[in-house]
């Protein structure tokens, strides 16, 4: 080995990268029971008897888990990001979180600055909930699915009623607390036929933030898999959930609601899908994994201290190690995870190589990619879906970029598209009187 590529390697292993952690304090323990939720299963990882097993985090697991995380944190990193996931988080009680809180600023010895946030349901969501987040400056993430009979339809508490009115209590005391909330909507088989609906509700609750989750797995024919919702890699046979979006229907989704945002709502609604689409368009590389061109930097911690590559990889073959022995950084620089990462690129199918939009899709999730083309090569299930949004979208990114680049606001969009329904209006009107004219 050369002089150089000895310091190279040396400078690879001790420089930090950068990486998150979706922190799951309870495991995949939760107080509904969403007919689509691809955790719930992942409890039999860890015992055959699940009622032996206590899905908490332990204290000192806890602790070390903040300590090491703010420690492995690159000197560059000004902020520090937990987010904490289930499950459902709140089951852990408020305790447990205003212990969080002491314990960073107990370990936060480079005093950067912390932010949490926190995926809930809602459910158990009261004033004293909502005053530590408007207090510590939480941002929570709020799952709903949309009005009442689509957010029912699969969001059942474990009794079998529905959940939208607890949902909706939180959702009043957020606005009564003022605490900041975004809001997280899983696309199924029944609220992807209403975009209209879905968008309409969620901006008429206050959501100016949206992010939505499509159901799309592939589950196990065979009855005694451990965990049946299977990965890409899975080799026997399998069939689509009943829950999950057809591609046709996820693209025709996304559409509806692009074109409701762009004609009155950019820059007063974020959408996470339009985000990272101008992300792309601009030349950057999308900032959230499965649309960026590598993966491999967000890893999921479970209640015992096991450290998995990625929250969608929580099966035994991508276990990396446990808190309680090994940093971070340590897991991330392993052959294992950084070959995770890197394959998402390096495994693209040949369509996706030559696809006009690899630059904003770089082939989906590679969890996702069981999805069959006429060469045999597998793709994103929701490849489809993608390439008529992207298409669709394509003409006003362009112009979003190029105000951008005037630097002027993407907003300034709704304005150049209202004009021109006006001159396009007046054209009409003249067409149809020069054809009166002509008819008489």
């Amino acid at each position: 080995m050369s002089t150089l590529n000895f310091l190279e390697t040396e400078e690879r292993i001790n420089k930090k990268k950068h990486f998150n952690v979706l922190a799951k304090t309870i495991g995949p323990v939760c107080n509904l029971d969403c007919d689509y939720c691809y955790y719930l299963e992942k409890e039999n990882i860890y015992a055959e008897n699940k009622k032996a097993v206590q899905f908490k985090m332990p204290e000192s697991t806890l602790e070390l888990y903040i300590k090491k995380y703010l420690e492995d944190q690159p000197a560059e990193a000004k902020e520090v990001l937990f987010t904490w996931h289930g499950g459902e988080p709140t089951l852990m009680g408020l305790a447990y979180y205003e212990r969080i809180v002491e314990l960073q600023n107990k370990h936060n010895k480079a005093s950067k600055k912390i932010s949490n946030s926190l995926q809930t349901n809602g459910v158990l969501i009261n004033d004293n909930w909502a005053r530590f987040f408007a207090k510590e400056n939480w941002l929570i993430g709020l799952s709903i699915d949309g009005p009442e009979d689509l957010h029912n339809a699969y969001r059942p508490n474990k009794g079998g009623k529905g959940s939208f009115s607890k949902v909706m209590n939180a959702v009043n005391l957020f606005k009564k607390h003022e605490v900041r909330f975004n809001t997280l909507t899983v696309i199924h088989d029944k609220n992807v036929k209403h975009p209209k609906r879905v968008y309409e509700f969620l901006k008429g609750i206050g959501s100016s933030f949206l992010q939505f989750l499509p159901v799309q797995e592939q589950i196990a024919e065979d009855e005694n898999e451990t965990l049946p919702l299977v990965h890409q890699k899975y080799k026997k046979k399998t069939y689509i959930t009943k829950e999950s979006v057809a591609p046709v229907d996820y693209g025709n989704f996304l559409i509806g609601v692009f074109d409701l945002w762009l004609e009155r709502d950019v820059g007063s609604v974020f959408v996470q899908h339009f985000d990272l689409a101008l992300e792309a368009w601009c030349g950057y590389n999308p900032n959230m994994c499965v649309f960026a061109k590598h993966c491999g930097d967000a890893l999921a911690i479970e209640h015992n201290g096991d450290v998995y590559s990625c929250d969608h990889f929580v099966y035994p073959e991508y276990k990396l190690g446990n808190v309680n022995d090994s940093s971070f950084q340590s897991l991330l620089k392993l052959p294992a995870q950084e070959r995770f990462g890197y394959d998402k690129y390096n495994s693209l199918p040949l369509q996706c190589r030559e696809c006009e939009f690899r630059f904003a899709c770089n082939g989906e999730c590679p969890k996702n990619r069981f999805g069959v083309v006429k060469n045999g090569e597998k793709v994103a299930y929701l490849c489809e879906a993608y390439r008529m949004y992207f298409t669709h979208i394509s003409p006003y990114m362009e112009v979003m970029k190029k105000l951008l680049d005037m630097q002027r606001p993407p907003a300034d969009i709704m304005d150049l598209i209202a004009k021109r329904k006006k001159e396009e209006k007046r054209k009409k009107k003249i067409e149809k009187k020069l054809k009166r004219l002509s008819n008489r």
